[in-house]
């Protein structure tokens, strides 16, 4: 019963070449970026001050390795290429490289009396909070080097303090990996320090992945660029920020629980009041106000861009219009007070008047993604033509914080489309279509051949239709997935569409498309997996749904039995059911039980990290087997393994 690892959040250490080197921008994307630096008010240069407001202190390198000397975070890669002064590269659109340069400025900041941040040192920032003891740490990043290399920093620049409360803002990795980085957890079982984090999170943060995860972890390839070289033809910028750290993502349960809006904490001396908003940008997530400060933590309900209804990677929608009620909530409640604003990543904005405009902004930009996609909907067009129709009015189109770096609102539309009427467009031609590959048979001999196809597309290539030359060579190559010609041709329609793109994860999805094309489906690369951490949290229940999308129903067919699971530890016990080619699981114990496990749960985590095998746990006794040995051998034989380096451009 092997469980293999699932990938929570997929990062690569990059590669330093491709194996076919990348093309040069074409007339067609040089002309594409130089409109968008027409258009923008690149010359507003207020961003720039307030991301090096209040600096501190910076390292002149910010290269951070885990304990055999592995390289898991460096901003010197981005360093070579990326600086204040120089201008964006024909292969970068002009937008998302000023994003980058922004996202570049790192180091110690004061936002605030009090408050403190260390950024540039993962995808997201660390926040310290002083008490009258210690600090109080908002998300500590990814890895717990990374973290730790944040809180020797601070230390080594305003005194050392001890971290003696921990909040996580919410449930995705890059707010909670680092934790046992900063905190020892034996210090939190004694009481000295306190993990605060909202109602569901250690659910959601176990469960976000688990189900697809593999499916997730290889599309996180793709959205964050994790095999890209960096430089300015390559990796250059995910968005949020430079790109993820590759160290020891690691967890510690929280010890208080936020329950609802208006929750206070008074903890080391410092107030907090909490805004609970589940279902916005996480399944469960909590802004902060600081009331002693007027200083106010939004998390990641709003950044300094438009942000993912649907990540590229996969993900459950997410709600449009309760992220934008939230944000409503946030402006009646604190907005007549608050002086300082900062978040999760990106940098913090001052004033009370600057910050409000902000938030109607990024309240709007929400809303209006969803208002006027409904609207569109109700009139008949479907996600994709939504798409094309949709756009900001120039409020929130020239406005900098909403721009999309990182989600867009082409997919942010499809999104809500996905959400209200899902995959179906309604017209009956969609409704039991060929899959790509057999389609891409017909297209192309309907095309006159691949020969006639691959001329037709070049010429519209050098016409700079890109767009409709990437679907055209998508079907070359899945009706012929060693046609040469026809992978060169999409790989260089790709690396313009990326040269283009103003999203981080779209530029990353791009240029991951062109380097597969070229150089073939990886095998490996340094992917972070399910840490122990994670999978120890990991609930019986949660594991037992996870079993039951492994099983290989031809292997299932016609069988019958139960199993009763004893954790002795957890002092739990349950039944599986195989019936119908379908496992479930209950709590109601069959009485008579084909077979019966008894083990510990700490055994069965050794055996899903792969601490130990199955048939040394049973053969060493710390999993006994009680009845018909075949019918659980039987069920090890039903469980699929899943291959994550899958083909995503190919068929």
């Amino acid at each position: 019963m092997k469980h293999y690892a699932i990938a929570l959040l997929t990062t690569v250490i990059a590669f330093n070449s491709y194996a076919a080197d990348p093309k040069p921008a074409t007339q067609a994307t040089i002309d594409a970026n130089q409109t968008v630096l027409n258009t923008l008010p690149f010359k507003d240069k207020k961003d720039f001050d307030d991301a090096q407001r209040g600096l501190i202190a910076k390292q002149d390198t910010v290269t951070i390795k885990n304990e055999n000397g592995d390289v898991v975070w460096d901003l010197e890669a981005y360093k070579k290429f990326i600086t204040l002064e120089n201008p964006a590269p024909d292969s970068v659109n002009p937008s998302l490289w000023r994003n980058a340069q922004l996202n570049m400025i790192n180091g110690l900041f004061e936002v605030t009396d009090g408050i403190y941040q260390v950024r540039g040192y993962d995808l997201s920032n660390i926040t310290f909070i002083k008490g009258k003891t210690g600090w109080i740490v908002f998300d500590p990043l990814i890895s717990q080097e990374t973290a730790k290399a944040a809180l020797d920093f601070i230390n080594s620049e305003l005194g050392e303090r001890p971290v003696v409360a921990v909040v996580y803002s919410h449930s995705h990795i890059d707010h909670f990996g680092g934790v046992r980085g900063i905190v020892n957890e034996q210090d939190v079982i004694d009481g000295k320090v306190t993990i605060i984090a909202s109602h569901g999170f250690t659910e959601h943060a176990v469960s976000e992945n688990v189900i697809a995860g593999n499916a997730m972890g290889r599309r996180a390839i793709y959205m964050y660029g994790a095999l890209l070289p960096r430089d300015e033809f390559s990796g250059v910028n995910g968005g949020l920020g430079q790109t993820t750290s590759t160290g020891l993502a690691t967890l510690i349960k929280p010890t208080d629980i936020i329950e609802k809006t208006g929750d206070e904490r008074t903890v080391d001396g410092i107030k907090m009041v909490f805004q609970y908003t589940p279902g916005s940008e996480a399944p469960t997530e909590i802004n902060t106000w600081f009331p002693d400060k007027k200083a106010l933590w939004m998390a990641e309900n709003s950044t300094n861009t438009m942000h993912n209804i649907l990540t590229l990677r996969g993900a459950q929608v997410r709600d449009a219009l309760k992220w934008s009620s939230y944000l409503q909530e946030t402006i009646e409640t604190w907005g007549d007070e608050v002086e300082v604003k900062f978040q999760s990543h990106h940098w913090p904005l001052w004033g009370q008047a600057d910050i409000v405009d902000y938030f109607k902004k990024q309240r709007d930009m929400y809303k209006y993604t969803h208002d006027q996609t409904v609207r569109l909907m109700n009139q008949g067009y479907i996600g994709s033509e939504i798409s094309e129709i949709i756009h900001f009015p120039d409020s929130l189109d020239k406005n900098w914080s909403t721009r999309g770096y990182y989600g867009t609102l082409r997919h942010n539309s499809r999104a809500v489309y996905q959400r209200y009427m899902g995959w179906y467009s309604g017209n009956p031609s969609d409704l039991n279509d060929l899959p790509p590959a057999d389609a891409a048979q017909k297209y192309v001999e309907y095309m006159g051949g691949e020969d006639a196809a691959i001329s037709k597309a070049k010429a519209d290539f050098d016409k700079g239709e890109y767009r409709w030359v990437a679907e055209v060579m998508k079907h070359v190559v899945f009706a012929n997935p060693d046609s040469k010609n026809g992978k060169m041709l999409l790989a260089d329609t790709y690396e313009q569409l990326g040269y283009q793109a103003e999203s981080g994860p779209w530029r990353s999805v791009y240029l991951q498309g062109a380097y597969e094309l070229r150089n073939g489906t990886p095998s490996a690369g340094g992917t972070t997996t399910a840490s122990p951490d994670i999978i120890k949290n990991m609930p019986p229940e949660m594991l037992f749904d996870y079993l039951a999308v492994r099983i290989l129903p031809e292997k299932a067919v016609g069988k019958n039995f139960s199993i009763n699971i004893n954790f002795t530890d957890l002092d739990e016990k349950y039944t599986l059911y195989i019936e119908n080619s379908v496992l479930n699981h209950t709590t109601k114990l069959s009485d008579k039980p084909d077979v019966t496990l008894t083990l510990t749960k700490a055994a069965l985590d050794d055996v899903q990290l792969g601490n130990i095998t199955l048939e040394k746990a049973i053969a060493d006794g710390d999993i006994k087997v009680k009845g018909n040995e075949q019918v659980f051998k039987d069920f090890v034989g039903m469980l699929d393994t899943f291959n994550f380096w899958f083909n995503i451009v190919t068929p």
